[in-house]
């Protein structure tokens, strides 16, 4: 007899579980940037447009492939052929490197929750330098905020080259966040089904929050005009639409084999054309949302800096120049200035190289995007409101909360088709199985936590889920439209959930989404090829920034080897089903 499949408690669980996965990291700190880098509110027109013709569709296939088959990624392919048995083990080894990686998100947000209950906080002031005599030179160089991050949390080096040895504290942190992924996965679906309600609905709670804080901060609302005032021009920017597209893509969590193992423990009627529908609309308002937030923290940063820079500047000519305390205001600064200029021309000269051109403007053009929003941007604004601390907590309790959702749709990816398997799961059971992958991830996962584990953190990061999850959903689209046939996928989902397909999914199946992918991959391709020689941003101490190098031949052999391992995947697995099957009616043929 064949195991009963598990199940979602109700249909709410699976709803909350695809929440909890899409609504991700990339909400808070990628769309927000892509905002502010393509044409503020007109960014929304592309955005909105990929949702509709991308992301809603490719969902939704997704989770009726998942509900079909009723299995993970490999076996639900290889049900549609044996031939795309190598589709799902490419999604495996996608989520295998993301889940490598993307744990040590999580370590860093325990490290900083962490040092959140400390007063002052510790990324609000520099340290002292040996002889206690000032602050650290490099501290000085850079600021607060990212001296914390480069030098107290990273411990970063000069160049990938220089590896360094594991840091023990960031090792620890590690080590806790895959214990809590291990403590949330460990009996399936019964234990994730009620944690995501947890890690799905805090971060809207703590968002909530820190909209209202967000709201009254002041200069919150020069950051908000700055978003929603739409740059129309960025509508002929192909690369407008090119992120817009990506974005999608990836904000959804498509290719990884996460949604169809969710949805594989589905009951077989339920409506997941409604869900990919609910999902797809809450992860992208989250975007909105979310940006909303981020950009009225970045207003009351751009303006916090801004007026202290016009407040260094008064400073110092009122005390170069003997003015009355109080007469040098913001709003006639460049009249004063131009004053001083011409009536003393010499003593002004000796003091201009001193005077910083302070610029509202130029502090909200400064785009940030990754980990440099979550752990810089952000801790600097945090720094200079009131109860830090508590502010602090909440933020990187959210992003503790969003890091773990997305993990555990991950690691389902990489276990139900473990699980699945009669071979391995006969000799051990799923917790041990559980155990094991989360070992083995962590042990990998040192690998980041050694000072040159950024700069790898990045390689994986840009290379390890772009090409191959693009190539992914591209043969999954064609699998389930030609392979297995859409007039059968139709009249399957049909039978399953008593509602015809309608021709706008079947057009975007069979069509529009295909042809977007390519675009995309062609897209892809032509820019690594028209890039040159990869380079990546390394943190320079004696300046106190980050510096552009090239990356050695070792480090493109491994991105070369990210791409491959997952790509070549699909075309290996069906040759080596090809020639098993030959051999097979080979060796019929010659009994006979």
């Amino acid at each position: 007899m064949e195991k009963t499949r598990p199940q979602w408690g109700n249909p709410l669980q699976f709803v909350f579980a695809c929440i909890s996965y899409a609504v991700g990291l990339g909400n808070v700190w990628r769309f927000p940037y892509l905002c502010q880098m393509f044409g503020g509110g007109s960014f929304l027109v592309p955005y909105i447009i990929m949702l509709i013709v991308e992301g809603m569709p490719l969902l939704y296939l997704e989770l009726a492939v998942g509900q079909r088959m009723r299995q993970g990624s490999i076996g639900a392919w290889r049900t549609i052929s044996p031939y795309l048995s190598g589709v799902g083990v490419a999604s495996v080894v996608v989520s295998f490197f993301l889940s490598m990686y993307y744990n040590v998100i999580n370590a860093w947000g325990f490290w900083y929750l962490f040092h959140s209950f400390q007063d002052p906080l510790p990324w609000s002031v520099c340290p002292l330098n040996g002889n206690r005599t000032g602050y650290d030179e490099e501290c000085e160089r850079a600021s607060s905020t990212q001296y914390f991050w480069y030098r107290k949390t990273l411990n970063i080096s000069p160049s990938i080259q220089e590896n360094g040895g594991v840091q023990w504290e960031p090792a620890l942190c590690l080590t806790l966040a895959w214990l809590m992924v291990y403590l949330c996965i460990l009996r399936g679906t019964e234990s994730t089904g009620k944690v995501v309600y947890f890690t799905a609905s805090l971060p809207y709670c703590v968002l909530l929050i820190y909209l209202i804080r967000g709201l009254t901060l002041h200069g919150a609302t020069n950051g908000l005009v700055y978003m929603f005032t739409p740059k129309m021009e960025q509508l002929a920017n192909p690369k407008a639409w090119i992120n817009a597209a990506t974005q999608i893509f990836f904000s959804l969590g498509l290719g990884f084999g996460s949604l169809i193992a969710f949805a594989s423990y589905n009951e077989p009627s339920n409506n997941c054309q409604k869900h990919a529908i609910i999902v797809s609309i809450i992860n992208s308002s989250t975007s909105i949302f979310a940006s909303i937030v981020t950009f009225s923290i970045y207003g009351f940063k751009a303006t916090f800096n801004y007026e202290n820079c016009l407040n260094k500047v008064i400073l110092l000519l009122t005390n170069s120049f003997d003015l009355e305390d109080g007469f040098l205001t913001a709003s006639n600064l460049e009249e004063v200035k131009d004053y001083l200029a011409s009536t003393y021309p010499s003593k002004y000269s000796e003091v201009f190289p001193h005077i910083r051109n302070c610029s509202l403007e130029s502090e909200l053009n400064t785009a940030v995007q990754g980990t440099g929003l979550a752990f810089i941007v952000y801790t600097e604004a945090i720094k200079n409101m009131e109860v830090s601390q508590l502010w602090s907590v909440l933020y990187f309790f959210m992003l503790l909360m969003l890091g773990m959702g997305s993990m555990l749709g991950n690691t389902a990816a990489i276990l139900t088709p473990l699980t699945d398997s009669k071979v391995i799961s006969s000799y051990l059971p799923k917790e041990a199985i559980s155990g094991l992958v989360c070992l083995v991830n962590c042990a990998i996962g040192m690998l980041f936590t050694m000072e040159a584990g950024n700069y790898w953190f990045d390689i994986f990061n840009d290379y390890a889920a772009t090409l191959s999850l693009l190539l992914i959903v591209l043969v999954e689209t064609i699998a389930v439209c030609y392979v297995y046939g859409l007039k059968r996928f139709e009249s399957d989902l049909q039978v399953m959930t008593g509602h015809a397909l309608n021709w706008y999914w079947k057009a975007m199946w069979a069509f529009v989404s295909p042809v977007l992918i390519v675009g995309l991959f062609i897209f892809y391709l032509s820019d690594y090829i028209l890039t040159g020689t990869l380079q990546y941003q390394a943190w320079d101490a004696t300046q106190g920034q980050l510096v552009t190098k090239d990356y050695p031949p070792y480090a493109l052999a491994v991105i070369g080897l990210l791409v491959a391992s997952s790509t070549m995947c699909i075309p290996l697995v069906a040759l080596g089903t090809f020639i098993r099957n030959r051999l097979k009616t080979g060796g019929t043929a010659s009994v006979a």
